[in-house]
């Protein structure tokens, strides 16, 4: 089988965007119409890897109470507790987080109390604010 035309040592491609500056930082912009990536909350990410880390060590026994382990951790007790009820969100929330789904959805709304059942926790912590 041969082909008709050779492949090319070099292909150019061409991608429309142009570099703005946003509050001192360089930031690219697609044209009108394209897609952004999707960013994930590194913020966000920490915190819940901690909570799921600090609950791994809470339920080895590694440490007796949280305020032994946010002792340890150098950090206050009420924030750790708050941290640690990460661990509680419904499975589809944290797969939407770590995948970056979930734009609306922040550490600081995550950290404000939430409902304990599943289906409820879309509603309070995802759902789109309309005024927003």
């Amino acid at each position: 089988m041969s082909r008709a035309k050779p492949i090319p040592d070099t292909v150019t491609l061409h991608v429309p965007f142009r570099v703005v500056k946003r509050g001192g930082r360089k930031a690219t912009q697609l044209p009108e119409g394209g897609k952004q990536p999707r960013r994930t909350d590194s913020t966000l990410l920490k915190a819940l890897a901690r909570a799921f880390r600090w609950k791994r060590m809470l339920e080895s026994g590694e440490f007796a109470t949280i305020a032994e382990l946010a002792e340890r951790e150098g950090i206050a007790h009420s924030y750790m507790t708050r941290v640690l009820r990460l661990t509680l969100l419904a499975p589809d929330i944290v797969e939407a987080i770590l995948n970056g789904k979930a734009r609306d959805v922040t550490l600081v709304r995550v950290l404000e109390p939430f409902p304990a059942e599943w289906e409820r926790q879309y509603l309070s912590i995802c759902a789109v604010k309309s005024n927003a």
